[in-house]
């Protein structure tokens, strides 16, 4: 049987959330639209590695090809989810504004291979790849992309919040100060196959 794959739209403030992703993942529901101007996306198929072999390090392919701005793909590699964001100009835009509120904006600690230690984090600026798990004590952060004021930050300029323990992320997975989270999330090893191929787990060729 082929494994599954959510594509989440993430505009306008959509969350998943772990426990969520694997039920909808057993039984290959369609995911709901979250925020305005987004229709209800099925999931996509996938012809990774069986579930054995990724838990193992196998590497993973992910087509990105059906991916819009604004929209998540969520896939698993080493049993860690991996998050796929397609950021907007404007998610983009507002990045460097955060330094001043970060720990590390720089990325100076090693949670980065060294082609992503940029102000994105990324090999494409509007491409985030990411290991979806706090780097307090391992729970799942809630994308809130919408740049609007929230609850726990009413400055909030849109990223990843971990509503056990109060951690903020940016959107490039950059850690705030005064949170319990001590370093940015992972950006695990990958490449680019072609324009609309990720493989997770396996650096460009010729990287360090």
């Amino acid at each position: 049987m082929a494994n599954e794959r959510t594509l989440d739209p993430v505009e306008g403030g959509g969350t998943v959330d772990l426990g969520r992703r694997r039920f909808l993942t057993a039984t290959t529901a369609v995911v709901g639209a979250v925020g305005a101007g987004f229709a209800a996306v099925p999931f996509i198929k996938s012809w990774n590695p069986s579930a054995r072999a990724k838990l193992a390090g196998a590497p993973v392919t992910m087509d990105i090809s059906a991916l819009g701005e604004g929209q998540r793909l969520v896939d698993e590699w080493r049993g860690q989810p991996i998050w796929v964001v397609k950021r907007t100009p404007k998610m983009l835009e507002v990045l460097p504004t955060l330094d001043p509120r970060l720990a590390d904006p720089k990325s100076t600690t090693d949670q980065q291979p060294e082609y992503a230690r940029n102000e994105m984090r990324s090999i494409k600026p509007e491409i985030s790849v990411l290991v979806g798990i706090c780097t307090h004590l391992g729970c799942a952060p809630e994308l809130v992309a919408e740049i609007k004021p929230e609850p726990f930050d009413p400055e909030w300029k849109g990223g990843y919040f971990c509503p056990c323990h109060k951690s903020r992320f940016d959107m490039a997975g950059r850690v705030f100060q005064g949170v319990p989270a001590p370093i940015n999330l992972l950006v695990p090893p990958h490449h680019y196959e072609n324009d609309t191929t990720i493989v997770i787990g396996v650096d460009p060729q010729g990287a360090a």
